[in-house]
């Protein structure tokens, strides 16, 4: 079987459904093959109604008496049911989704799987799942059954249809790891044909499970080998070693206005005995919000100063980088004043908006600028450096592999950078040594001493009259202000999220007097500049806002956030907005508006019980996986399908392995699709 062939020439797929997949990115037969069950269900293990316990459940069924009642709390709809077997009968209830009294005909049989639970004062079946049983059953192997996941308009029986075309040829599936030196028992010829075959077809559970660990090893081994490939790149790179000036790093760090922590000296530390190095450095630091990463930071660039080199910083957003800029011109200026023989970095920020772009650009290219902090500005290609030897890239997961090599090329002829990427986004550290190999991680672990903790509570909306909107007055009364977080900009009729626009109305009349703003991804760069401009000056109190200000926004007299419809956020999401709060010498809050009848989920519960964001970090591993994880750190479509970062037998197996065959990385010439495999996760786990 050729896995790179078109998907049109698959049996079943003709013109328009070819379209279809294409625009889901199904473009190969490797494409479709990979696209693994969401969930298997076990229809075997169906139970009479007369027979039901509580817990999750699977019954077989007619469903009547279908309707929707419209609550008192506004945007919950309940959606209910009557289902009925041989033995008895079972109410169902379905939140939210109004859809569902017109999915049903009355008069077929549906396998229903759901919670069986205890509620408001009679048990019921909440929130099932419904397969035909006609669907089920007409199977060659009827009770186990894999469940795919619906893309845009293609519905999951589309994707069983067609695989089931191409059962006859699952044999012919080439190998695609090598058997080499180090490979596990389990990869041996066949075993990849066998592994997908027995995830789309499986007989038993035992089966299923069989398939995924041959898949989730695969999926490692190509994560872990590309990690190892990137980091023997980049030691053939050559770069200008920075000598460590001891004399200077300390008196700099004895004149801070602060201590350091142990950890930001520590990280300090390792930054600056890599740039010693004639290789360039690839190291990321990490820290929790507000744990003072930008310092650390800082010391490294006047470091290259003082080596007679220049340092860029690039940050995503114009906010971002002015912050940066201004923060540190107050540093540098009061360490010049302190020290005036010290040769301090000399300082400038370049931005879109930036006035006289040109002579600073000469100033730039004369090197009479040591330290340019800027932001996409910094990319194009009239600014140039005289001796660019030191990147910082700041929230680095924020540009693509294109920009940052961008200005990775503007260091002297032959020579990179030393690499400095930042993010506030704490990685397990099971996920640090997968996705990134052997890259070298600094974390700074520790909050500066003065820094007040954020108290966090759940509150279901329909309290927020008695226990919230008090409180906000109270805080507003003392002159400090506040985020409210929305999902949505407008209203949508698919959506029962509270938008935007709507809130910030509606906070208006609640709060008269009070000045209200807003904030959306859909402004102009420029308004949205100008909004948070207004809220750092407190000419805006209560700011209205999507998730952009998830990182990099910098308000100390902000010291409540109300993060509404909050279980529709990740907890790593809901960790970086929390931590927009609680950046001054005052005490902060967050509130976690909950809509609905269910108890708050195990996240929001984890949120409210931890502010540490690494414990958080290995939490949320455990609760939705891997490529969710890389997806909030928007580090590209990492998309791990079955591997399970918990595993860690697999991992230390497939890292052996994949170290192994790098050792002789020409061998790769002769496995064309995992080189092109491995190209993709080489783009993904690259900080340079």
């Amino acid at each position: 079987m050729d896995m790179l062939a078109p998907i049109k020439e698959v049996k079943g797929v003709g013109p328009k459904t070819a379209e279809a997949l294409e625009r889901v990115n199904l473009k190969t037969v490797g494409d479709l093959i990979y696209l693994l069950p969401r969930v298997y269900e076990n229809y075997q293990a169906a139970v009479d109604i007369a027979d039901l316990r509580p817990g999750k459940a699977i019954i077989k069924g007619k469903i009547s008496d279908l309707h929707i009642i419209r609550t008192s709390r506004k945007r919950l709809t309940i959606t209910q049911g009557v289902i009925r077997d041989h033995t008895g009968a079972i109410r169902t209830v379905w939140f939210n989704q109004p859809y569902r009294a017109k999915q049903f005909d009355e008069k077929r049989e549906y396998y229903f799987t759901g919670r069986y639970e205890f509620k408001n004062g009679r048990y019921q079946l909440t929130s099932p799942s419904a397969t035909l049983v006609q669907d089920v059953e007409k199977e060659d192997v009827a009770g186990f059954q894999p469940i795919y996941s619906a893309k845009s308009s293609l519905k999951p029986q589309t994707f069983r249809k067609l695989l089931d075309n191409l059962r006859p040829d699952f044999a012919k599936i080439p190998d695609l790891l090598p058997f080499s030196e180090g490979s596990p028992d389990f990869v041996k010829p066949g075993a990849r044909a066998e592994a997908l075959y027995l995830s789309h077809f499986p007989e038993t559970p035992e089966e299923a499970e069989k398939g995924r660990k041959y898949l989730a090893y695969e999926e490692l081994f190509e994560l872990i080998l590309a990690a190892k490939l990137n980091q023997q790149e980049n030691l053939r790179l050559k770069s200008i070693p920075l000598t460590f000036q001891q004399d200077f790093i300390q008196k700099l760090v004895k004149s801070l206005p602060f201590q350091l922590t142990n950890a930001q000296r520590r990280a300090a530390w390792e930054i600056l005995q890599d740039m010693e190095r004639g290789v360039p450095m690839n190291r990321l630091l990490q820290g929790d919000v507000g744990s003072g990463k930008t310092i650390v930071a800082a010391l490294a660039a006047a470091e290259a100063t003082q080596n007679n080199y220049q340092t860029a910083l690039l940050a995503p957003t114009a906010i971002l980088a002015t912050q940066h800029f201004e923060s540190l011109q107050i540093l540098f200026d009061s360490l010049s004043n302190k020290f005036k023989h010290l040769r301090v970095p000399r300082i400038a920020l370049l931005t879109g908006a930036t006035p006289h772009k040109k002579m600073l650009k000469n100033l730039i290219k004369e090197g009479e600028i040591d330290l340019v902090i800027g932001t996409h500005a910094l990319l194009t290609d009239d600014t140039e450096f005289q001796s660019l030897a030191f990147c910082i890239i700041d929230e680095q997961h924020r540009f693509g592999v294109g920009q940052r090599q961008k200005l990775l090329l503007k260091s002297p002829d032959n020579t990179a950078p030393h690499l400095l990427s930042m993010t506030a986004t704490p990685i397990p550290r099971s996920l640090q040594l997968t996705i990134f190999g052997d890259l070298d991680v600094s974390i700074v672990n520790e909050l500066p001493p003065g820094r007040q903790p954020i108290t966090t509570k759940i509150l279901p909306e329909v309290q927020q009259s008695e226990d919230l909107y008090p409180k906000m007055r109270e805080l507003l009364a003392k002159g400090q202000q506040i985020y409210w977080i929305c999902q949505i900009i407008e209203e949508k009729n698919t959506n029962t999220a509270t938008p935007v626009k709507k809130q910030a109305e509606k906070l208006k009349k609640l709060f008269p007097g009070v000045q209200v703003g807003m904030l959306h991804g859909k402004m102009k760069a420029d308004e949205k500049d100008h909004i948070m401009d207004d809220f750092a000056k407190n000419k805006i109190q209560i700011l209205v806002s999507t998730t952009v200000v998830e990182v990099g926004v910098n308000v100390p007299n902000a010291n409540m956030i109300v993060i509404q419809d909050a279980e529709g956020y990740g907890l790593a999401q809901l960790h970086q907005l929390r931590g927009r709060v609680g950046r001054g010498d005052q005490p902060a809050s967050c509130f976690l508006l909950t809509t609905g009848e269910g108890k708050p989920s195990r996240r929001l519960r984890e949120m409210e019980k931890s502010t540490d964001g690494f414990h958080l970090a290995e939490v949320d591993l455990k609760i939705r996986g891997p490529g969710e994880i890389y997806g909030a750190m928007q580090h590209g479509e990492l998309d791990l399908q079955v591997a399970n970062l918990s595993d860690t037998e697999l991992i230390a197996a497939a890292s052996h392995h994949a170290s192994e065959f790098a050792r002789n990385p020409e061998n790769l010439q002769n496995y064309p699709e995992l080189a092109s495999r491995i190209r993709k996760y080489q783009q993904l786990t690259t900080l340079n």
